[in-house]
């Protein structure tokens, strides 16, 4: 039979094993919350460094095409996770027709501390009648190097391309956290 002294040691046990484990474990949630940030990389600080096309043959304009841009944040550079961004190299693999379709996209994310991320996205490029290309994209943060190696999260961003003529500008936002 437990008497009053006995259930109140116990409830008083409980709460502080309870606030114990709450104050152990905040760290680790407030590590993992969160963060957004956006930029955009004008035509300027963005070139295609290679572009390989490749005609497939059974209809007009239907190419397959690999390729690396190089984008630079000569000013205002996001900062992620207190660091700011210094360069990105994106290489991808498109399937086109008439400049319509779909590329698979890694990107690296290189930080002024020499620390890297990795995303992997899919794109969608979409041509008008004169020819204006615009892409909307969604990929996977799948990782890094350093403060970024538990980083996870999503990156989003939209643009205008022309491959031919090495023009690529984009806007993103990246959503992200760092995994403990």
């Amino acid at each position: 039979m437990q008497t009053p002294r006995l259930r109140t040691g116990i409830v008083h046990s409980a709460l502080g094993c309870a606030a114990a484990l709450m104050v152990c474990s905040a760290p680790s949630a407030w590590a993992q919350e969160k963060q957004k940030i956006s930029y955009k990389v004008t035509a300027e600080s963005s070139k295609y460094t290679q572009r390989n096309t490749i005609d497939v043959g059974d209809e007009s304009g239907h190419q397959l095409v690999m390729f690396e841009i190089y984008r630079t944040f000569p000013s205002n550079a996001p900062v992620i996770n207190g660091v700011k961004l210094k360069e990105t190299w994106t290489r991808g693999y498109a399937d086109y027709i008439n400049s319509n379709g779909l590329s698979t996209n890694y990107t690296i994310y290189v930080l002024d501390n020499g620390d890297k991320f990795y995303t992997y996205s899919g794109t969608m490029g979409q041509a008008d009648a004169a020819g204006k290309r615009t892409t909307v994209a969604v990929g996977q943060i799948r990782g890094g190097t350093g403060k970024f190696a538990a980083m996870k999260g999503l990156v989003r961003s939209t643009g205008i391309s022309d491959g031919k003529a090495g023009l690529n500008e984009t806007q993103a936002e990246i959503e992200y956290w760092i995994a403990k």
